[in-house]
C-alpha cells in the first residue's frame, strides 16, 4: 500500500481477509515432531511461514527443501532464518508467482515416496484448505503430500469507517486490486446487494480475474504483481 502511495497513486487498504491464530496448535506440534520425515515444506504465503515458525526450532527442519511460490513468500522465510540456498522459488522476474511456476522449478526434486508438507490457512474450524494442484502433481511423480493449516482465514467484520470506503468505490472512478479470490468471495458475502458493473479491478492472476469478472466487475485486467506492473494496469485504466 504503501508503494503505490509512494509512486502517486491515491490508495486505500480495505482487508477483506481476516487472519486468526489456531484455536488448537495440536496439528503444527504434530507436523513439527514428524518433521524429519519430510524432504521439503512448502509455504503458500508470508503469513504461514511466521504462524509455522512461531515458538518452534528451525534447526529440527534443516535438511529440508524450503519451497515459495513468490516474492514475499521467499522474505517471510529469510526473515525466519531460512538460509537462501535452501529456497526454492521463482524469479522475482518470473511472469506468474504460483503453484505452477513454482513446480517448474521443483518437479525434479519429487522421487518415489519424497515426502512434502504443504503449510497453508485454514477455514474457520482450523481445517487446511485451498488449491490441490501441487499436492495431485506431487502424488502423481510419486510422491507423498501432506498439508497442515498454521492459521485460520475469516470473512471480516467491517466498521464504520471500512463501509464508507467501501460504500464510495463501487462507481467508475474505483479501481480495485486483487491478489486473492477468497477476498473477492467476502467481498460479495459482505455486501449481496452492491452492484460492480460500474466498478474496475485489477487481479494478480487470471484465476483471481475470473472470480472477479463472475463477481460482475465491469472491466478487469491481469496485471503481475510488481509494483511498476500494478502501476501501469492502473494507469492504464485512465
Amino acid at each position: 500500500m504503501n508503494d503505490l502511495r509512494g509512486a502517486g497513486l491515491d490508495a486505500a487498504a480495505l482487508p477483506l481477509i481476516e487472519i486468526a491464530p489456531l484455536e488448537d496448535r495440536a496439528p503444527i506440534d504434530a507436523a513439527w515432531q514428524r518433521i524429519g520425515d519430510y524432504n521439503a515444506l512448502m509455504f503458500v504465503s508470508a503469513v504461514a511461514v511466521t504462524h509455522f515458525f512461531a515458538g518452534a526450532r528451525l534447526e529440527a527442519a534443516a535438511h529440508c527443501r524450503f519451497w515459495a511460490t513468490g516474492p514475499g513468500t521467499t522474505r517471510g522465510l529469510r526473515e525466519a532464518g531460512v538460509p537462501a540456498s535452501s529456497i526454492d522459488a521463482p524469479s522475482s522476474e518470473a511472469v506468474q508467482f504460483d503453484s505452477e511456476a513454482l513446480w517448474q522449478l521443483v518437479r525434479s526434486q519429487v522421487r518415489p515416496d519424497t515426502r512434502v508438507l504443504i503449510v497453508r490457512g485454514g477455514d474457520a474450524s482450523g481445517q487446511a484448505n485451498g488449491r490441490e494442484w501441487l499436492a495431485r502433481e506431487i502424488a502423481d511423480a510419486g510422491g507423498i503430500c501432506d498439508a497442515v493449516a498454521a492459521y485460520r482465514r475469516l470473512t471480516p467484520s467491517l466498521g464504520d469507517v471500512d463501509l464508507r470506503l467501501l460504500s464510495a468505490s463501487t462507481d467508475s472512478s474505483a479501481i480495485w486490486l486483487f491478489s486473492s479470490s477468497e477476498a473477492i468471495a467476502n467481498l460479495r458475502i459482505l455486501t449481496p446487494a452492491i452492484e460492480w458493473r460500474e466498478a474496475s479491478a485489477i487481479a494478480t492472476h487470471e484465476r483471481i480475474a475470473q472470480t472477479a469478472r463472475t463477481a460482475g466487475f465491469g472491466r478487469v485486467l491481469v496485471s503481475k504483481p510488481s509494483l511498476s506492473s500494478l502501476v501501469a494496469s492502473i494507469e492504464s485504466f485512465a
